[in-house]
């Protein structure tokens, strides 16, 4: 006990000194929320990738999936690290860069307000975020339940208050770049950690080669009737395992605490050297986990997933395991959590202070007014979600754990085609945008309360969330090409940053050489 606890002690005064030391960065709007535009590639793709990958992954996803899929489930790992890691920064990185700053776009909201000067879209998009991203920023903290219970028998409301005060001090006090710093820490302790993890879960079952044995050998005819399965390179429902690896994996182009990296990274090298990093990040951890969540069910003698959940079958894989490595995948989860936690709050805060109450409700409000607002309300953020994820704990509450689910299909599925059109295709209309939000957000919501009302197939919040996500690519230009085109004049205005000296250059020499 005296080893885990000294880990944890030592871990949190280094988060918390990181927040100190990074106040001087923090004093205006664009250094609270952006770092001042000048972060790092190494940085910028560890801040990627532990807010792509918290505790829900780990032990929520990773059990649950692994179970369903066996070792198949590491096809979802590795979709993350190439669709959503990889082609996200080739797609998105240096577009969604040059545009919002010359924009001068600090969040989402305030970029599609600005691509298409509309401040109703601006409104409509922060609103998505404020409902959609407090019950995300709840689900942080279920995983650390059994966790914390199995390592020091802590009771969860202990867990859940201590992780939110220490988040909350280093992200209040230095904004984004503490929480960067404080990232690429907690991404080393990931990196570590899951790799010693898997080596010593191997280990408790004679090797990988003989887990894998196994593994072959388990049946579940209530899942499959098809012979090894679980160790099959496609597992037991191919269909479904490809709906998991396109929410987990696209979903992160829509997610407004992805995309806001890369408004943060300081030049076009640095995105070019982050796309790299990120996605072999992603491929140790994202891998690693499902990898890991493979092998749950050669515990089945100790888990009993239908009282206890999907969520019991991680901690009881690592129950066996000594202090010391315990005491790492505790920080491990916690790093992944809180990381993801921080990046969720800032973009949760600024949004709602720069694209819904500046301005709208409060007139001409200053640089240090609106830093202390964002501070306020990071605070109301991280108690709505403590207060949530304890009436979930404490009670039979179901429709909050739903809606958990639902959140990253709702704010991907509103908000992918629009980014995307909006940075690379000119014809993008307001109109588009807006059926993609009400199509994106109301499908999930129908899936929620009505699910009855679709196929089978679609009745998964996970499959509804692909589902709304590939819609929101159809439905924006089909809209768009069906609606009153944009403004030529808002068009150039948007798409000139795009352009090179040399383009320049010549579209001012054409009249000329015209008139001769």
């Amino acid at each position: 006990m005296g080893i885990k606890l000294g880990i944890l002690l030592v871990y949190f005064a280094i988060m918390v000194g990181i927040g100190l030391y990074c106040r001087k960065h923090a004093t205006d709007v664009k250094g609270f929320v952006l770092g001042g535009r000048s972060v790092g590639p190494w940085l910028t793709a560890f801040a990627y990738g532990t807010s792509y990958f918290s505790a829900v992954v780990f032990v929520g996803y990773a059990g649950q999936f692994g179970w369903k899929y066996g070792i198949a489930s590491t096809w979802i790992g590795l979709g993350n690290a190439i669709i959503g890691s990889l082609l996200a920064w080739v797609v998105l990185g240096r577009r969604t860069r040059i545009m919002t700053q010359h924009l001068d776009s600090a969040t989402m909201p305030e970029f599609f307000g600005s691509r298409f000067d509309s401040k109703s879209l601006k409104i409509g998009a922060s609103a998505l975020i404020f409902i959609f991203l407090i019950p995300y920023t709840a689900s942080l903290y279920n995983g650390l339940s059994r966790l914390f219970a199995m390592a020091f028998n802590v009771d969860f409301t202990v867990c859940v208050i201590v992780m939110a005060v220490l988040t909350g001090i280093y992200v209040i006090a230095g904004g984004y770049m503490a929480t960067a710093i404080n990232d690429f820490i907690q991404g080393i302790i990931m990196l570590f950690g899951i790799c010693a993890v898997i080596a010593a879960v191997l280990h408790s079952k004679g090797g990988f080669t003989e887990a894998m044995h196994a593994l072959a050998e388990v049946k579940d005819p209530e899942a499959t009737t098809m012979n090894g399965a679980f160790a099959s390179f496609l597992g037991p429902d191919p269909l479904s395992l490809l709906g998991v690896v396109i929410l987990t994996s696209l979903g992160t182009w829509g997610l407004p605490q992805m995309v806001q990296k890369f408004y943060a990274i300081k030049s076009e090298n640095a995105i070019k050297k982050g796309t790299i990093i990120s996605t072999l990040f992603a491929i140790v951890v994202s891998g690693g986990c499902y990898f890991l969540g493979g092998f749950g069910r050669l515990f089945s003698d100790q888990v009993d997933v239908v009282a206890n959940g999907f969520d019991s079958i991680i901690p009881t894989m690592l129950s066996g395991l000594s202090d010391v490595l315990i005491g790492l995948v505790v920080l491990l989860v916690l790093s992944a959590s809180m990381s993801t936690l921080s990046s969720l709050v800032i973009a949760s805060s600024s949004t709602l202070t720069l694209d819904f109450i500046n301005k709208n409700f409060v007139k001409d409000m200053s640089e240090k007014t609106q830093v202390r607002m964002i501070r306020v309300l990071i605070v109301v953020f991280i108690l709505i979600s403590v207060v949530i994820a304890l009436i979930q704990y404490n009670s039979s509450v179901t429709f909050i754990a739903q809606l958990m689910g639902i959140s990253w299909g709702a704010l991907a599925g509103s908000f992918l085609g629009p980014l995307i059109y909006g940075l690379y295709w000119k014809k993008t209309t307001k109109s588009g945008c807006w059926a993609s939000f009400i199509f994106g957000a109301g499908i999930m919501i129908l899936v929620i309360l009505r699910p009855q009302m679709f196929p089978a197939i679609l009745q998964s919040p996970i499959n509804a969330g692909a589902f709304a996500m590939i819609a929101s690519m159809i439905l924006v230009p089909v809209v768009s090409l069906l609606t009153p085109k944009p403004s030529d004049k808002l068009v150039d205005e948007c798409f000139r940053c795009y352009e090179t000296p040399a383009t320049v250059a010549s579209k001012v020499a054409l009249p000329d050489e015209e008139e001769e």
